[in-house]
């Protein structure tokens, strides 16, 4: 399952986390374990989507494929400009739509005339792959790619030509753009399209056309660190839906399986399962909850006035990053190759939340503590909180089952919240804040010894 990761190296990203335990006697892990890639990869919590192609200028979810390339035309992007915005969101990764079901290419590719090479724009010499790439470099946000497994305009689509172009498309991309943090594979598996011109309908059998663990494979050879996400991992899965929304619990663990009761695969999958995962399964394969900024993926102008606002973004953090997923939040760029203000204004007011909320806790368990089944911590003059963050050490593997928080109020330890799954991370809203000398947690039901990472308090900005 690859090499632990540093202590330094599991809480580089979590600003204001408690100090790992230290183990007199190490404890034994306990089920299915996360891998290095993995657990670097829960430390982002909060990364971004980029849906942008020549749907962007055609006001279109999904093109057919014989869409004219001089349709791209972003005359003003700057990819500088992008990161900036979703590193006001506090996001820390970032995942390109690199080609979209249409076909179209954001990189000059050598399989096939239709890119931006075949493009007008910056003279056929423009490359979004690479300046997002680097723009990201520079702002230290991880680099991650989205490459369509169908292709509405390519001719051999259908047949196994395909898969070696596909194959040669990520490797371009795996190869040539430095560091990439995540492969995304979505499941969508064939129709009607333009296929170099044939107009018809193609349908593929999705649990063996894309031969996926060939695909997954050259993955792993060219881009080791990268996860790979679809419906069923292998390191990574679809919540289920495409609200941003996790479920509760959300199970780190997860035993994927096909939508009529047989093996699982890309596009075949019991998806009532994926938003819960399975208790004490046998694949570490967290979820990811992907949602959009705005009504659809892409950029429209008239969904302007119905951007998400910070407050709605707000309680999907708390919905999925809260409850031990990752939140993909896609921010579309408009035709000018920038993202709107709308879209930046609630980015920055909902990153701006998350800092000042999370930059430094109220109270918080000594390292010491979190071994125990029962930590009480002491509240410096009685301060307010509503916020509760719970982890476990998942290096030892998710072990908690469910958890009781009490406040010592007069005397008395009283009842103030509950959760079950902990995971990477467990985040307790409060109704109203909360005021106490004492605040107790009691692992009430567990599958091993517990091993905590942190349990923190918090006040809302």
């Amino acid at each position: 399952m690859g090499l632990p990761v540093t202590r330094r190296g599991f809480l580089g990203g979590l600003a204001g986390a408690a100090a790992l335990p230290a183990f007199a006697a190490k404890p034994a892990p306990f089920g299915a374990l996360p891998s290095q890639r993995q657990l670097l990869w829960h430390q982002l919590e909060t990364t971004a989507f980029l849906h942008f192609t020549v749907n962007t200028f055609t006001d279109k979810e999904w093109g057919y494929g014989d869409e004219d390339p001089n349709l791209f035309q972003p005359l003003r992007f700057d990819a500088d400009a992008i990161i900036d915005a979703l590193v006001t969101a506090n996001m820390h990764g970032v995942i390109l739509t690199c080609k979209h079901h249409d076909g179209f290419c954001l990189w000059p590719t050598k399989t096939t005339e239709r890119s931006v090479k075949s493009s007008s724009w910056r003279n056929g010499q423009g490359d979004v792959v690479r300046d997002i790439a680097a723009a990201a470099r520079r702002r230290n946000m991880k680099f991650g790619v989205y490459l369509s497994p169908w292709d509405r305009n390519n001719a051999a689509y259908g047949t196994p030509a395909y898969i070696d172009i596909y194959r040669k498309q990520l490797t371009e991309l795996l190869t040539g753009y430095g560091p990439i943090f995540e492969v995304w594979h979505d499941g969508a598996n064939g129709g009607d399209g333009y296929y170099g011109g044939a107009r018809e309908r193609r349908m593929i059998d999705k649990r063996t056309y894309y031969d996926w663990p060939n695909t997954w494979e050259l993955v792993r050879k060219l881009q080791p660190e990268a996860v790979i996400f679809s419906d069923v991992g292998p390191d990574v899965r679809w919540v289920g839906n495409e609200r941003g929304i996790a479920g509760d619990p959300c199970w780190a663990t997860y035993d994927p399986v096909g939508e009529n009761g047989g093996p699982a695969s890309p596009g075949d999958v019991r998806a009532k399962d994926s938003p819960m995962g399975t208790k004490h399964g046998s694949h570490w394969l967290p979820a990811e909850c992907d949602v959009s900024i705005r009504p659809g993926w892409f950029w429209h102008p008239e969904e302007s006035a119905r951007v998400k606002t910070p407050q709605h973004l707000i309680n999907l953090y708390y919905q999925s990053v809260g409850r031990g997923a990752t939140f993909l939040l896609n921010v579309p760029p408009n035709r000018d190759g920038l993202i709107d203000e709308p879209d930046k204004a609630s980015l920055k007011a909902y990153g701006e939340y998350v800092r000042r909320t999370f930059e430094k806790p109220v109270a918080q368990a000594a390292a010491r503590q979190l071994t125990k089944s029962e930590i009480a911590i002491d509240v410096p003059h009685g301060a307010a909180f509503n916020v509760i963050r719970i982890r476990e050490d998942i290096r030892m593997g998710q072990r908690v089952e469910a958890v009781a928080v009490e406040s010592y109020e007069a005397g008395t330890w009283k009842p103030l919240a509950a959760a079950t799954s902990i995971g990477p991370r467990r985040l307790i809203r409060l109704d109203k804040a909360a005021t106490a000398t004492k605040v107790r947690l009691r692992v009430t039901q567990t599958a091993a010894p517990p091993v905590l990472a942190e349990f923190a308090l918090f006040r809302e900005a």
